[in-house]
């Protein structure tokens, strides 16, 4: 299971989540491994049972509240219960910029527990928070080929070095389609997708044997390129073998899984006189009809089955009149 340290929350300018150190330094080191937030309004009471450990403990103002209502013996009693599970919390942070009792503050520095605020408000914190961690926690790789928007859908060319991936690219490119990512495609899973981007170091670029490196936003222009695209499709491109039988009707799926998402796949055999860029231009079209409901083998095939059948009764019908 993926991990971020607490001082990365610290860290986070994207998100703005506005967070300072109050106390606890020594609990930066901590870990947090789920996106979820929890209010420990009821662990405060003394109901720890559902208190989940590895999670961003939120203070609002009911916790603070709370604790506010208690003798200052009774606050280190109820703290000193809440962090004393086996495993340990990650963080507290306490919202609105409410004032934070004393008890809270020496309670965190003996457990080595990082405590931060923020003047926002719970609610809104907990959105940015959230977004941040799904973000940061996700399952992410790299993979070796080519990222192409081919309209609107994000299709992924693999294949071994040298089959033309880049090449097939570059076409489509100059047929107004979008350059995401060549040669190291960058992958992460959000929410159940797979989205791919360029690496930093050579986003934009491509390499094309006898040219070198180019540079697509620079000779096409903005329109040509773009940050990162959902992957909807996947095409291996292979070597054309005239002893392997490759599908012809497409009625069965078949899937690629990448970062734990299964990814449908189509397998392209490449030889010299095949229009690639054409074939990728339909294979983007056919997805965006089964997006659709519209699956045109699989109706093909039903129809011919139907076909198929009605002759076959037609003719069982012409044996039994004779």
């Amino acid at each position: 299971m993926k991990s971020i340290r607490i001082s990365q929350l610290l860290d986070d300018h994207d998100y703005d989540l506005q967070l300072t150190l109050v106390a606890g330094r020594h609990g930066l080191q901590r870990v947090v491994n789920s996106s979820r937030i929890q209010k420990p309004g009821l662990a405060l009471a003394g109901f720890t049972e559902h208190l989940h450990p590895h999670r961003v403990q939120v203070f609002g103002n009911t916790e603070i509240s709370y604790l506010a209502t208690l003798t200052e013996a009774q606050q280190r009693e109820a703290l000193a219960k809440l962090f004393a599970e086996e495993e340990g919390l990650s963080c507290v942070v306490v919202t609105k910029a409410l004032d934070i009792p004393p008890a809270l503050i020496t309670a965190c520095e003996e457990s080595g527990l990082a405590l931060m605020k923020t003047p926002m408000l719970s609610s809104e914190f907990i959105q940015r928070v959230q977004a941040f961690l799904e973000e940061s926690l996700t399952e992410s790789s790299s993979l070796h080929g080519v990222l192409m928007d081919v309209f609107g859908v994000g299709i992924l060319l693999l294949g071994k070095s040298g089959i033309g991936k880049s090449e097939i690219a570059l076409d489509l490119v100059m047929r107004a389609h979008r350059l995401v990512a060549d040669d190291i495609v960058d992958v992460t899973r959000r929410k159940g997708a797979v989205y791919g981007a360029g690496n930093p170091v050579i986003k934009h670029h491509m390499e094309i044997r006898g040219l070198g490196i180019i540079n697509i936003k620079d000779l096409f222009g903005v329109a040509a390129v773009r940050e990162q695209k959902k992957i909807e499709l996947v095409i291996e491109l292979q070597e054309w073998d005239p002893q392997q039988e490759y599908d012809r009707l497409g009625v069965e799926d078949k899937h690629l899984q990448i970062v734990g998402v299964d990814i449908p796949l189509s397998v392209v055999p490449v030889r010299p006189g095949r229009n690639m860029a054409t074939i990728i231009e339909v294979a983007a079209r056919n997805q965006l009809l089964k997006l659709q409901g519209h699956h045109s083998a699989r109706e093909f095939a039903e129809r011919l089955n139907r076909a198929i059948a009605q002759g076959a009764m037609r003719r069982t019908l012409g044996e039994e009149v004779e």
